[in-house]
């Protein structure tokens, strides 16, 4: 062991002249574990919850969607669109048109937008593990029907077993508005409620409508094969790779997307809020820092004579530096690994027993604070921890030398 370790480790734990050393040195340490163990438990929280969020849309957004890159609508009858459709990745390949009309149900109008969905789309989502309401169907081969999101009936006042059929309008994309008789300039169609889902996210509960392809391509004029978007089921494990597969055979004419980029804003929101929390916990650690700062400088005061005796016995000044630099460390990094482990235990002991509840625990779609840790977000913690101790404790051993040099 190196001589200045070795006498770094004593002054760590052996008496000092003033007790309040000791205190100090303890809360130092104490300081850093309490905010290491909130930066841990924190980000774990934030982790848990983009978790929860990614489940629900996952039930909803297909693994990946495919758009074209200028335009909305294109034609997916094409031989590119054949080799898509025969990859060996591609369990479902369906076909989606999303446009928006107005919905009238009794005495009440809504926009909303309706997602035309073809036979595959049951296999290609878990639509049903979302509904609260009826059951899923689009077509029952002589109505045709809707399943809407549960803030949208709401609106309307409407059930899945209502009888009276709801009416829909979309403008001819095609045609110019007839000033004269309006009522003209719009496609009209009827169908009937089946069911009522649920994702907990207003893009979809408040404003869509799944009706049968056929049903959207008769009120918006589309052709046989002309689509808003081609949405895919992929083998277990293999969405990275048959997404580069596709974006090769398709080009950069389309926008080949997995469900994180189908989402892109909401986990920028995340990913932002992540990093701001981190900083604003990394400014505590800072301050707590300052502890760090006033345990060392009493030290160096209370130990100059065993400074001064090490001088004379011929350490240099580089060995009185480093004595102070590890005793800065020892303190800090005492305080990382009980801040680690003191998270670790908080963390798993939440995932395990849910005993910080959110509300009285029915008032939300879960019943207490979600936790998802992450080895990296541990080793990130660490670091930054061993970067910050590392600097607050050279300022006062360097402050060491300098006294002498003077």
């Amino acid at each position: 062991m190196q001589p200045s370790l070795f006498i770094a480790r004593r002054y760590l734990f052996s008496q000092k002249s003033h007790n309040a050393i000791n205190v100090v040195s303890g809360v130092s340490a104490a300081a850093v574990a309490v905010v290491t163990a909130a930066m841990l438990c924190v980000m774990s929280v934030l982790n848990g919850f983009e978790e929860v969020i990614e489940s629900m849309f996952s039930r909803f957004d297909a693994d990946i969607r495919i758009e074209a890159a200028e335009g909305k609508s294109f034609d997916c009858g094409t031989e590119a669109f054949d080799r898509v459709r025969d990859l060996p990745g591609v369990a479902v390949f369906s076909e989606t048109i999303e446009e928006t009309a107005l919905a009238e149900y009794a005495d009440k109008q809504i926009p909303a937008i309706l997602k035309g969905v073809d036979d595959r789309f049951e296999e290609l989502t878990e639509i049903d593990s979302i509904l609260v309401d009826g059951s899923y169907c689009v077509y029952d081969g002589a109505f045709e029907r809707a399943v809407m999101g549960q803030g949208l009936a709401n609106q309307l006042g409407i059930g899945a077993h209502f009888i009276k059929g709801m009416h829909l309008y979309a403008p001819k994309r095609d045609s110019k508005v007839n000033l004269l008789h309006p009522e003209q300039s719009f496609e009209q169609g009827t169908c009937f409620m089946s069911g009522i889902f649920a994702v907990n996210q207003s893009q979809y509960d408040d404003a869509m409508m799944l009706v049968s392809i056929d049903l959207t391509r008769r009120l918006f004029h589309y052709s046989e094969s002309e689509v808003t978007a081609v949405e895919c089921k992929v083998q277990d494990g293999r969405c990275k790779e048959v997404q580069k597969e596709i974006q090769a055979i398709l080009g950069d004419s389309y926008k080949v997307m997995d469900r994180y980029e189908q989402q892109a804003d909401f986990f920028r929101i995340v990913h932002i809020e992540k990093l701001l929390t981190t900083l604003l916990l990394v400014f505590i650690l800072l301050i707590a820092s300052f502890n760090l700062l006033g345990s060392l400088t009493m030290l160096i005061i209370d130990k100059k004579a065993n400074i001064q005796t090490l001088r004379h016995l011929g350490a240099d000044e580089r060995l009185i530096h480093r004595i102070f630099l590890y005793e800065g460390w020892m303190i800090s990094l005492t305080g990382a690994v009980a801040g680690i482990l003191s998270g670790i235990a908080i963390c798993w002991s939440q995932e395990r027993f849910g005993w910080l509840r959110m509300g009285n625990g029915t008032e939300y779609i879960i019943s207490s604070y979600p936790v998802h840790l992450e080895a990296w977000d541990v080793v990130i913690v660490f670091a930054i921890v061993a970067i910050i101790g590392f600097a607050s404790a050279a300022i006062p051993a360097y402050q060491s030398t300098k006294e002498r040099q003077e």
